[in-house]
């Protein structure tokens, strides 16, 4: 099968080659990848900044169906469509997959990082952590619900917002429009959408945004927000931008609270006063349950959130990390395993 692996020779680049897939193990299934969804993470995976991997396949955006299972799998069967998210398995056991937490398990299973992922014509999953697509929800939306969806519903639910209250999501790229779709038609929310780019505004107001703000032209969102709605009730920063999480902890009102999504690599400034005296807490969430993405999922089906997808050529990956560094890319990318 054609697959795109961790190149050892060109750091953050892959290289797409010819591998064989060994037997299933029980457990296991295999599935034929239809698409599979390019994220910032894929790009963190390749330039080796959560631990180099040459040779792995990334990929955890991944939607196919199933050609063949375990015999001692009952969880799925062949012929149905399912998942390959970045929370690959979970040790089952732990207090973190016993509370409903299992993405924190300690001995988590990472799709396209720790094991191999879904950017291949093929893909090995654990059967029980592969999630089914249900019917009426299109394969290429649904890869990008896998994650950057499911991972913004998280979020969301981790702000605690109500009906009718205020939140800002910083970065409208490919987690962005995602979140302020579920803000907006799931959580009934009052969105505000910040970005740099103009163009990723026009895209948040279509899409439901109450109000956009770019801190190149209208200065600093944090003061910005509070001046307009007097300070938002939470925030959700997808950005990859130190300078977005500083602005969101200033953006939200007392007793706020601030929802680190986006991993850059720098550290954020915290003031202790404000933090304390407003009651502020700043929380990190990390993708989404299996329960999570089955919840998103039908979010996804009923329409009431549509991912804006393009689809490639396998070949054009490293194109695609390129646009995506450059700041070029609406919505999200989709390698199509068909396409050539």
């Amino acid at each position: 099968m054609k697959a795109a692996v961790v190149s050892s020779t060109q750091p953050g680049k892959l290289d797409i080659i010819e591998k064989e897939l060994r037997p299933l193990k029980a457990g296991e299934a295999l599935v034929d990848i239809e698409y599979c969804g390019v994220c910032h993470t894929d790009l963190h995976v390749a330039k080796g900044d959560f631990g180099a991997v040459p040779g792995r396949i990334p990929g955890h955006e991944g939607v196919g169906i199933v050609k063949e299972v375990a015999p001692d799998v009952t969880s799925i069967k062949v012929g149905d469509r399912v998942s390959v998210a970045w929370f690959f398995e979970g040790c089952g056991t732990c207090e973190y997959c016993l509370t409903g937490n299992e993405t924190f398990c300690r001995n988590v299973k990472n799709a396209g990082f720790t094991v191999d992922g879904a950017m291949a014509e093929q893909c090995i999953v654990t059967a029980d952590y592969a999630v089914k697509v249900p019917e009426g929800l299109d394969p290429a939306q649904a890869s990008s619900i896998t994650c950057a969806g499911v991972t913004c519903y998280k979020a969301i639910k981790v702000a605690d917002i109500k009906p009718g209250q205020w939140i800002a999501i910083y970065g409208c790229g490919g987690l962005g429009n995602l979140a302020i779709q579920y803000a907006k038609n799931v959580f009934n929310a009052k969105v505000i959408a910040i970005d740099i780019s103009d163009d990723k505004l026009a895209l948040a107001k279509e899409i439901g945004a109450d109000l956009t703000v770019n801190p190149l032209t209208d200065g600093d969102a944090g003061k910005w927000i509070q001046e307009q709605v007097g300070g938002a009730h939470s925030a959700v920063v997808t950005a990859v931008s130190k300078v977005a999480f500083n602005q969101a902890v200033n953006s939200v009102r007392a007793m706020g609270k601030v929802v680190a999504v986006g991993l850059p690599p720098e550290t954020m400034d915290l003031e202790i006063v404000k933090t304390v005296l407003d009651g502020v807490q700043v929380v990190g969430s990390l993708v989404g349950t299996r329960k999570d993405l089955e919840e998103a999922f039908q979010f996804g089906a009923e329409g009431k959130v549509v991912p804006i997808v393009q689809t490639r050529c396998l070949h054009e990956a490293n194109d695609i990390f390129q646009e995506m560094e450059e700041g070029k890319i609406q919505g999200r990318m989709v390698i199509d395993m068909h396409k050539h």
